[in-house]
Parts: structure tokens; C-alpha cells; sequence
């Protein structure tokens, strides 16, 4: 059998929540322009992180990446801090 490489999703954003035992909060922000109007405008997105050792704490820049699914919601994983 091959071996496929797969390309993770990495992400960055700021930790705005760490309430949640091994889970912490990440919103990460990006700039689209829109397709009529050209302007640019922000979209924010929230998304659920593993953090196995309750290591980052909120306001904190993390990279995140892209892994299987872990529970209901969350699908990615912290692999450090900017």
C-alpha cells in the first residue's frame, strides 16, 4: 500500500476561551473581499481546540491544526503558540 500525504488545515487565532478541561476556544479572524463590491471585510470564526495539558490560557496566539474528529465539535488540534 502507498502512503498519501495529507495536507493539514493550520490556522492562527487568539485563545478566548480556556474554561473547558483539555479544550480551549480559538477565534480566528480573516479578511475576504466581497464578490460584487470588492470592498474587503472581516469574518471571525470560533473553533474548539485540543489542549491535552490545559497549557495556553486566554488573550495567547496558538496554531492550530487540523486533525480527526476528537468529540462532537471539535476537529483540530493546538501544536504551539506564536
Amino acid at each position: 500500500m502507498k502512503e498519501q500525504k495529507v495536507n493539514k488545515r493550520k490556522l492562527t487565532g487568539k485563545v478566548v476561551s480556556d474554561k473547558s478541561d483539555k479544550t480551549v476556544v480559538v477565534n480566528v479572524s480573516r479578511y475576504v473581499a466581497h464578490k460584487k463590491y470588492g470592498k474587503y471585510y472581516k469574518i471571525d470564526k470560533r473553533y474548539k481546540a485540543h489542549d491535552e495539558n490545559n497549557e495556553y490560557k486566554v488573550g495567547e496566539t496558538v496554531i492550530i491544526e487540523e486533525s480527526r474528529p476528537i468529540s462532537k465539535d471539535k476537529n483540530f488540534i493546538v501544536i504551539g503558540h506564536k
